[in-house]
Parts: C-alpha cells; sequence; structure tokens
C-alpha cells in the first residue's frame, strides 16, 4: 500500500530523479526571499518567530537530557541566549537504535516520501531558519535565507533521489533458471532486500550548518537509518530547528520521532569522538577541521565515514579575453561570505612576466592591482560590503590579524562597522603578494578573507605547483583563465590527476565558489580535502547493504527446457 506522503511527493522525487539524470537546471525550493514569491508577511512572520527563541529553552523531548546548554557566539554581536538540551551519548544511540525496527522495515519509497515531506516543512519555516543562519553563522542575510534554506533543501532532496535510486536499482525478486543437460532446468526464486547500515551520526560545521549536513542527513535517513544530529556549538539553532520538523513529521507519519535527534554540547564536551567510537555507530558524516575528519577517518573504522576537511583551492591566470571580466569575478569570489567558503579561492597563480589581455601585456603587479582594485571597490560602501562580505568569528578575525606577515600586503584587511549591528566583526579580504618558493604561506588552509598572488616563472610551473599543493592538501575547487587551447588541456589534465572540479574562464554571474545541486558535484573524495562526493552514488550507496536469500522453485512453464535444447560444456577443472 503507497504511503500518503509518497502519493503527494511523488512527482517531486520523480522529477528529483530525472534532474540526477541528465545533470541539468532544478530547483522546487525558490532562492528568491521576494514577498512576490514568498507571500508578503512571510518575511515578518519569520523573523518574529526567530525573535520569540531568543533567550528561550528549546526544549525536544528526546530522552536522556541531563542539562542545558547555551553555547552561541554570534559574528553579529546579536545575544542569542538559546539553551539546547544537553542529552547523554549513550541515550541518544539507545533512542535511535530502539526506534530503528519500523523505519528500517518501511520500503525505499515510504522512507523518500517521509523525508521529503520533512523538507517541505522545513521549507515552509525557511525565513525562521534564514534568521537562525544568519545570526549563528555570519551569513549575509539573502545568502543566509539561499544556503542555509532553497539551496540546502535541494541538496536534501538530492541526497534522497540517490538513496531511492540506490536501493531500487536491485530488483526486488528474481526468478533465475540455468540448464542442467538431459533437458532438465535449475530454477530459483531470489530476493533482495535493502538492510541499513545503522545508527548515523552527523558532525556539522559552524559555517554552512545545514547546506553541509542536509546532504549526509537525508542520504541516511532516506537509506532506513535512525540519524543523530552533533552540531557545532557555535550554530545550534539551524539544526535543533530541523531536528524538530523532522521529528513532528515521522511522528505524524506514524515512526519513533527518535529516528532523528540533537546532540548540543559545550564546547569541551567532544561527544563527537565518543558518539563515533561508539561500535553501534555505523555511518558518520563530517565537515571540519582535517584533525579531526583525519582522527574520525582514523578511529571510526567500524562505520562508513564521510568527510569533508580543508584544502588549498587555486586559480591559474594564464591570459585573458576579459580582464575587467576576470577581475570582477574574482573579487566576488574572494569577498563572498569572507572567503569562509570551503570553496573559496586561496592562491592564485600567474607569471612573474605578466599576462596577455586585451588591453595587452599586463605584469604580474598591474594583474593583482586590477583584482585587488575589484575587491576594494566591492567594499568601498560599508552599508553595501556587509551585505556580501557577513560577519566573521573572533578565532578568523584574529587569523586575519596575524597573516599579515605572511606575504607582502597587496591590499590591507580593514574593520567595518556594521550599520544594524554594531558589535559585529567585520573583516574585508586581506590580499598578499608572494613568490612560488613561500610554500608555507600559501600551501596550506588559511581560512577566511586571506587570498595568495603567487607568481611563478610561467603557467608550466603554476601548474605544477598546483599539481603538488592540491596532492598533498586537498582542494575542492581549481580554476584557470587562459585564451590557449593547449594550457586549457593542460589544466584540465591536472584537475584530473589530482580530482579536483574546474572552472574555466568564468567571466559571468557564475563563480568558482558556487555549486548547484542536482548538476555540479561537491568536492570529489578523491583528494585529501574529501573523501565523498556531494552527492553522488558512492555517497549513498555505503549506507545500505543488498541481502540476498534464495530458494529452488518449479521450472517455470516456458522454462529453457521446454524451449530449446542447451549444450553444456563438462566441467573443467585447471590445475
Amino acid at each position: 500500500m503507497t504511503h500518503p506522503l509518497l502519493a503527494k511527493h511523488r512527482d517531486t522525487l520523480d522529477n528529483a530523479l530525472a534532474a540526477i539524470a541528465d545533470r541539468g537546471y532544478f530547483s522546487i525550493y525558490p532562492e528568491s526571499p521576494s514577498p512576490r514569491v514568498y507571500g508578503e508577511t512571510a518575511a515578518d512572520d519569520g523573523k518574529a518567530a526567530f525573535t520569540a527563541l531568543l533567550g528561550q529553552r528549546f526544549d525536544i523531548d528526546q530522552p536522556g537530557v541531563r542539562d542545558h546548554v547555551a553555547t552561541e557566539d554570534s559574528p553579529f554581536g546579536i545575544d542569542l541566549g538559546v539553551e539546547y538540551p544537553r542529552t547523554e551519548p549513550g541515550a541518544l544511540i539507545d533512542a535511535a537504535t530502539a526506534a530503528w525496527p519500523s523505519w528500517r522495515d518501511a520500503d525505499p519509497a515510504t522512507r523518500a516520501g517521509v523525508c521529503i515531506e520533512i523538507l517541505e516543512r522545513i521549507h515552509k519555516d525557511v525565513f525562521t531558519m534564514a534568521n537562525a543562519v544568519h545570526a549563528t553563522t555570519g551569513q549575509p542575510f539573502v545568502m543566509a535565507f539561499q544556503a542555509g534554506g532553497p539551496h540546502a533543501l535541494d541538496r536534501g532532496l538530492e541526497g534522497v533521489a540517490y538513496g531511492y535510486f540506490e536501493q531500487t536499482r536491485t530488483p526486488a525478486t528474481s526468478y533465475w533458471e540455468k540448464p542442467a543437460g538431459k533437458g532438465q532446468v535449475l530454477a530459483m526464486e531470489k530476493t533482495f532486500t535493502v538492510v541499513p547500515r545503522g545508527v548515523a551520526l552527523v558532525v556539522a560545521c559552524a559555517t554552512f550548518p545545514t547546506w553541509n549536513s542536509y546532504p549526509g542527513l537525508f542520504a541516511s535517513l532516506v537509506t532506513g537509518n535512525p540519524v543523530i544530529v552533533k552540531p557545532h556549538p557555535n550554530a545550534v539553532l539551524p539544526l535543533a530547528l530541523t531536528v524538530r520538523h523532522a521529528r513532528e513529521v515521522l511522528a505524524e507519519a506514524g515512526f519513533d520521532p527518535n529516528l532523528v535527534t540533537l546532540a548540543a554540547e559545550r564546547p569541551d564536551d567532544r561527544i563527537a569522538a565518543s558518539l563515533a567510537t561508539d561500535p553501534r555507530v555505523r555511518i558518520v558524516d563530517f565537515t571540519g577541521s582535517t584533525s579531526f575528519g583525519t582522527w574520525l577517518e582514523d578511529n571510526a573504522r567500524h562505520a562508513a565515514v564521510y568527510t569533508e576537511k580543508a584544502g588549498v583551492n587555486t586559480v591559474v591566470i594564464d591570459s585573458t579575453e576579459d580582464f575587467k571580466g576576470l577581475c570582477r569575478n574574482l573579487a566576488f569570489t574572494l569577498c563572498l561570505y569572507s572567503g569562509q567558503m570551503c570553496t573559496t579561492t586561496q592562491a592564485i597563480f600567474l607569471p612573474s612576466d605578466g599576462i596577455d589581455t586585451p588591453e595587452g601585456h599586463l605584469s604580474a603587479d598591474e594583474v593583482i592591482a586590477g583584482i585587488a582594485g575589484a575587491v576594494e571597490k566591492l567594499t568601498g560602501d560599508d552599508a553595501k560590503a556587509v551585505e556580501l562580505i557577513g560577519a566573521v568569528s573572533a578565532g578568523v578575525a584574529d587569523r586575519v590579524g596575524d597573516a599579515a606577515g605572511l606575504g607582502e600586503v597587496v591590499l590591507a584587511s580593514r574593520a567595518i562597522t556594521h550599520p544594524s549591528y554594531p558589535d559585529a566583526r567585520v573583516r574585508t579580504p586581506l590580499l598578499l603578494k608572494v613568490t612560488a618558493e613561500a610554500r608555507k604561506s600559501y600551501g596550506t588552509e588559511c581560512f577566511g578573507p586571506i587570498a595568495f598572488f603567487v607568481t611563478t616563472s610561467g603557467t608550466a610551473e603554476s601548474l605544477n605547483l598546483v599539481r603538488e599543493v592540491v596532492t598533498e592538501q586537498g582542494a575542492l575547487t581549481m580554476g584557470v583563465y587562459s585564451t590557449d587551447d593547449a594550457v586549457l588541456d593542460a589544466t584540465e589534465q591536472v584537475s584530473r590527476d589530482v580530482a579536483v572540479h574546474l572552472s574555466r574562464n568564468l567571466y559571468g554571474g557564475v563563480f568558482v565558489n558556487q555549486t548547484a545541486a542536482f548538476s555540479d558535484f561537491h568536492a570529489s573524495g578523491g583528494n585529501p580535502a574529501a573523501n565523498a562526493s556531494l552527492v553522488d552514488g558512492a555517497y549513498v550507496s555505503g549506507r545500505f547493504r543488498v541481502i540476498e536469500s534464495r530458494r529452488h522453485v518449479p521450472p517455470r512453464a516456458n522454462s529453457l527446457s521446454r524451449t530449446r535444447e542447451r549444450t553444456i560444456s563438462p566441467l573443467v577443472v585447471l590445475v
């Protein structure tokens, strides 16, 4: 019998399945916060709902709650004061395990319908979510709305579609027969059952709590696994809202709400480590530092571990057919959310003797000055700048100050007073110039609004340095600007060799640090920056196993023995 939620969302699922097949543009969650799209009162209603949460206890009726914690430090200086249940880790695993059987035994289609309903419920509350993401992460509001709402929901739906597809690519039953000689036939009936792996853990980051968490959350849930959501202490509210909506939908659909629980913590609790190393936790999704991601890979070997860690994203400038477009595009890339996207370019390689442009041959310093000037233009008006660069954590603000000594300062970072949040930590990008030999400066991730121009002996050395740095440190993105087909081909080869996604000659409204769900893959899983890709078949298929059962049955009326004789070769044993 078809579950009502599957019937409700069948078209959405079918369209998502078609989208992952053709890789074209697809989104069902509008990314514009315009009142023409969401209604005249939607924004005000969402802001009021968010405000009502501040300074209050965010109760979730889950077992094992020992006390409540308020840990968030808003980059905008907003006094959040929300208290979340601090739960005994073992109790969360016990609750998830007890809730598991009915969800595990539901068919993939039912689970997909419930998951899409959860996404829809979150979408109905998207302005509350946008305010929560904005306040906790420092993202500008429009970016928080888009990345924290519709784009994150797209990635979640993408995880549902891939999960459903991978579970259903094997038939539930099969009739098998084989000629056995002298007109005889061996016949069997075989069944193939999807068996989920077990309790899943999502360890979230502080900068993109929903966008980076929804793929793993929904990929695990749709494949039949209960999920414990462990937010970063600085960005709990977006995932607390997510868990609340998920629990409500699960209960309404007839399932135990403890299939999704929240694991809030004090910063020194380290419950991610204790949860991940519990043998009952069988799946771990992690976004964050290289050190802890590597620790998880080494110490949670009983589980399927999917990590996205740090890397050094690069751009190679060889030549250009549109120098002003290059400067605008790279400047926007470097400014967006203060360089705090895991896909933002950090190292820009260019020949020390300059590049060819429509304006003539420009020296390296002229190229650097052009890009720096475009950054200055984007950040020159404080009121407009804050709507692009947002705010940063205390740690990132300190890092910007410390990084000035890593090279020749091309453009100094400056503090901006936010017109709406006087206590906000706002920093414009710091741009530095170094030589190819300064690997210690540009060759490791320097998270935040910090970028390096690396001058080299030529494009060949630039590509060699990219190959070496990405092989060692990993990367999620790579870009190239060139009018030479041979250079573009060589860059393509490097990107394949080091398994990093490449963008070529971006001048318009698409930037190297942006990806589109259902079309672009996020990370490749092929270099040290990440061991998985969001979202592909490999990302979901390890979250379950297919178990076979078989038995002899009488041959069917149209079996091989009745249609034609087969010549059976004798068994030959090679010794």
